[in-house]
Order: structure tokens, then C-alpha cells, then sequence
């Protein structure tokens, strides 16, 4: 009980408070709430200190917005200090104390070889219930927990240029999601099409009567098809751009820095939304089969949306960057020449003749795991980024970057699962140096050596996948088995088990 109490004043200490009140959503609570058949939440691992000993407020101040772990993770001071060790990169998962993740979630995760200070990755695991706002009537509903949602939400939050943005992300953006769902939990319930317009109060600013409404019809004879699917897709993508807005009022005041990638999965009756922002990536291994749930969002798999932005706004370029792109840097000498290129509209080339314009630096430059937007950042969607500048200049990039999740879904009632099929998470450190097929190879392996109903067996097979990926030390760093470098970045690594005994309790 002590420790439970410790921890729990710990997590009070790092958390930061709640997030502000925006005008649209006035009552974004302070802590998630949950229905009394699930599980507590576990507290936030405090965070590690400054040093040794006694360290002044301002360096555990920063300390704490620089390093923390996961809540589920439980981390003791030394358990912190482990975590925190480039030399020896052990891998951490939540320990077998018989209280387990939501489905029996399987979790690891390690440092870095040295990239950065600090684990830069943040994960979450939450079962949230959302209360209605309102009922579909317009009349104020008295508070019932029976006539809410509950949804389960795991969070990978891959960290850039500091730690804070992934740790406020991890923190809040469930939250947020949450706060969006409250007006669709009547409408999600009802087997009818949603309707059109929720009622607004008589007389309340933004009512009006229909009746007064004149225009043409013709081309409004029959109304779109609005499905409750896309209903939650849309409130995943509102959630985003609430959560990047936040980072970008607070950024200054709580040490918000850097920026982070984002792989969020949300179940709600009986769909599994898989949201994307960044290079983190989320398969599904369902007998054998891969099943991709994401993409990467690059400099190169974006470019052309990259190329429209800079074509129609120059002035976002400074007059430092073109938005063309070459096979490589145009030299002064080339002026008056044809060389090849390509613009926002081609994905094939072609030639045109050399302009003084053209000698800028391209907009979109490098190739593979090296490319970068204005030579500076390689990811082109996330949150956070807010005080990004090209080097050596005051030129912004975040107008580049953009917040919003690409979430695709996948409905679990359509299959048979059995309890081998998983849906993987990971942050780019395992996808850099392991495919989707050694990915799946893997999952074979792990959970044949395993009982069907051993709930360890996902927690097992996770660690596996980062141990496969950080590889082994030797004299020339972190080597896997074929002798090629292994991931130096931050892993981490959800394995989500979406059949089997206890999987939709």
C-alpha cells in the first residue's frame, strides 16, 4: 500500500495538471473515467532525477518534462535508472504480478544506443468510458452509466527533439478522443443513420429556422450516406488536431518541446481503428496472413502533398527552397541546361530547362530513412513542432507538417479469430531493421512455444521483437544475428492478441 501511495503522489507530481478548457469542449475532466468493472489505472513510473542525491527544483523540474516512463510499466528508482542505460539497453515490459493490460496486452520496450539523452518514446494503455453529452432529442440526459461507451485505447508515441511533446501526448490525447465521442454515444447506439444536425437550444446562438433557408435544391435532391463508422473515424481526427493545438498554447509553459509521431488504436463496438501520424506502423498477423493497418508518412511517401503546399503558398519557402525536385543539387554551372525533374503533379520525369529559381534547395531532398523536408526533419505528420525552424533561419516548417491521423478500420466480428492472431504497434526503431514478414515469422515462433490461454505468451512475444531488433552487443556496436547493425533507436512495442479466451472481456 505505501508503494501504491508513493507512486501514486509521483504521478500526480508528473502529470502536469489537466489540459486547459477549450470554448468547444468545457468539460475535458481530469482524469479518465472508467467504468467500475475495469481495471485500475496504474501509476505513472515516477521520474528519474537530475543526480544523485538531492537536486535543485529547476533540474528535477527538468528532469521530469525530459524523462518518464510508462504508467503500466511500474518502474522502481532503479528500475528507472536501468531503463535509462545506453550501455546495457535492457528491455523493459510490466511486470507478471497477475494484474495484466486490457486483452492481455503484450508490451516492451528499450533505450536507444545513444541518439539522444532519454527514452524518447511514450506508450499508453487505457480503457476509457465516455458519458453522452447530450441525448439525440436535445434534452439534458441525466447521468446513467448504463447508457455510455466504453472503449479500450493503446498510444505509441515515437518522440523528436525532446521527450515532452510524446509524454504530454500519451498523457491526454485518449482524453481528447473521449471528450469528441460524447455527443455520438446515443447516435453510435442507434441502429438508424445519423442525423443530420444535433438539436440546438431555442434561441441559443448558432440556431436558426430551417424554414427561412432559401437556395437552390437541385443539386441537394438526396443526402450523402453517413455511416456510424466514420462518425468515430472523425472524432479520431478531431482528437488529433485538439491535442496538437494544446501542445502548440502550452509549449512554452510546461516545456512542451520537440514534436512526436503518433499510432493510436481505439476499439468501440466491436471495431478496431488503427489512427497514423508519422513512421510508426501497425500490422495485423491473422493465420499466417499480413495484414497492413498503416503507412509511413515521409518526405518521399508525401511529397507531392508537400510540392501543392509549397506551389500554392511560396512564401512559405522564404525564397530559400523550390518546390521542385531533382535527381539531385542543381550546380550554377547547369543554368540554361534540361535537366530532369518532376513537380507536385508527376510522380514520373521529365526535363525542363535550368532557371536561376531552380539553384535553391530543394523542398524535398534525400532518399529513404535521409530524407528530409526543408533538410531538416524526416517525418512529415505528428503532433507537436511547433517552434521547428530551418537550420540557420527563422523559416517555420510546422505549415509542412501536418497533425491529422490516417485511420483505417477493421472490423473484429467479421472473423473467426484464434488466439495467434495479433495486431502488432511499433515505433520505427523495430520497422527500420525488421519486416513484415520476419515480424510474423516471429509471431509463429513466439506463440507456438506457448499454451493458447497463457496470457504471458504476448508479453513474451514482444520482448522478442525488440530483442530481434536491437540485436546483440559486439565490438562494432548492436549487431543482429546476420551481422548488419541493429536498431540504435528507441523500440517500443505493443502486441495486441485479437482472439482467444478473455480477449473482449
Amino acid at each position: 500500500k505505501l508503494n501504491r501511495v508513493r507512486s501514486a503522489v509521483a504521478h500526480l507530481v508528473s502529470s502536469g495538471g489537466a489540459p486547459p478548457s477549450r470554448p468547444k469542449s468545457p468539460d475535458l475532466p481530469n482524469a479518465t473515467s472508467a467504468p467500475p468493472a475495469a481495471p485500475p489505472q496504474a501509476p505513472r513510473s515516477p521520474p528519474a532525477r537530475a543526480g544523485s542525491g538531492g537536486a535543485a527544483p529547476a533540474r528535477t523540474v527538468e528532469a521530469r518534462a525530459s524523462f518518464s516512463r510508462p504508467t503500466f510499466l511500474q518502474l522502481s528508482p532503479g528500475g528507472l535508472r536501468r531503463a535509462d542505460d545506453h550501455a546495457g539497453r535492457a528491455v523493459q515490459s510490466p511486470p507478471d504480478t497477475g494484474r495484466r493490460l486490457p486483452w492481455s496486452t503484450g508490451y516492451a520496450e528499450v533505450i536507444n544506443a545513444g541518439k539522444s539523452r532519454h527514452n524518447e518514446d511514450q506508450a499508453c494503455c487505457e480503457v476509457v468510458y465516455v458519458e453522452g453529452r447530450r441525448s439525440v432529442s436535445g434534452a439534458p440526459r441525466e447521468p446513467s452509466r448504463g447508457q455510455g461507451l466504453c472503449f479500450y485505447y493503446w498510444g505509441l508515441f515515437d518522440g523528436h527533439a525532446g521527450g515532452g511533446a510524446a509524454e504530454m501526448a500519451s498523457r491526454l490525447l485518449h482524453r481528447h478522443i473521449r471528450e469528441q465521442l460524447k455527443d455520438l454515444v446515443e447516435i453510435l447506439q442507434d441502429p438508424l443513420p445519423p442525423p443530420l444536425c444535433l438539436p440546438s437550444t431555442p434561441g441559443a446562438p448558432g440556431s436558426s429556422d430551417s424554414s427561412q433557408l432559401v437556395g437552390p435544391q437541385s443539386c441537394w435532391s438526396s443526402q450523402k450516406e453517413v455511416t456510424h463508422e466514420s462518425l468515430v473515424v472523425g472524432a479520431i481526427e478531431n482528437a488529433f488536431q485538439l491535442m496538437d493545438e494544446q501542445m502548440a498554447r502550452e509549449r512554452r509553459g510546461h516545456q512542451v518541446e520537440g514534436g512526436c509521431c503518433a499510432l493510436v488504436v481505439v476499439y468501440l463496438l466491436g471495431k478496431v481503428y488503427v489512427a497514423n501520424a508519422g513512421d510508426s506502423r501497425a500490422i495485423i498477423v491473422r493465420n499466417g496472413e499480413i495484414i497492413p493497418m498503416s503507412r509511413e508518412f515521409t518526405p518521399e511517401t508525401e511529397r507531392q502533398r508537400l510540392q501543392l503546399l509549397g506551389f500554392l503558398k511560396p512564401e512559405l519557402l522564404g525564397g530559400e527552397f523550390t518546390h521542385l525536385e531533382f535527381p539531385r543539387r542543381v550546380q550554377p554551372k547547369e543554368l540554361g541546361q534540361r535537366m530532369l525533374y518532376r513537380d507536385q503533379n508527376m510522380t514520373g520525369w521529365a526535363y525542363k530547362k535550368i532557371e536561376l529559381e531552380d539553384l535553391r534547395f530543394p523542398l524535398v531532398c534525400g532518399e529513404g530513412k535521409k530524407a528530409r523536408v526543408m533538410a531538416t526533419i524526416g517525418v512529415t505528420r505528428g503532433l507537436g513542432d511547433h517552434n521547428l525552424r530551418v537550420c540557420s533561419s527563422t523559416l517555420p516548417i510546422k505549415p509542412f507538417l501536418s497533425c491529422f491521423p490516417e485511420v483505417r478500420v477493421y472490423d473484429l466480428t467479421q472473423y473467426e479469430h484464434c488466439p495467434d492472431d495479433v495486431l502488432v504497434l511499433g515505433t520505427d526503431g523495430l520497422w527500420d531493421v525488421t519486416s513484415d514478414c520476419e515480424v510474423a515469422a516471429t509471431v509463429d515462433r513466439v506463440l507456438s512455444a506457448y499454451e493458447p490461454n497463457d496470457p504471458s505468451r504476448y508479453t513474451a512475444l514482444a520482448q522478442a521483437l525488440v530483442l530481434g531488433a536491437r540485436g546483440t552487443p559486439r565490438d562494432r556496436g548492436w549487431r543482429l544475428p546476420n551481422n548488419k547493425l541493429g536498431s540504435g533507436d528507441d523500440i517500443s512495442v505493443f502486441v495486441i492478441p485479437l482472439g482467444g479466451p478473455g480477449s473482449y472481456s
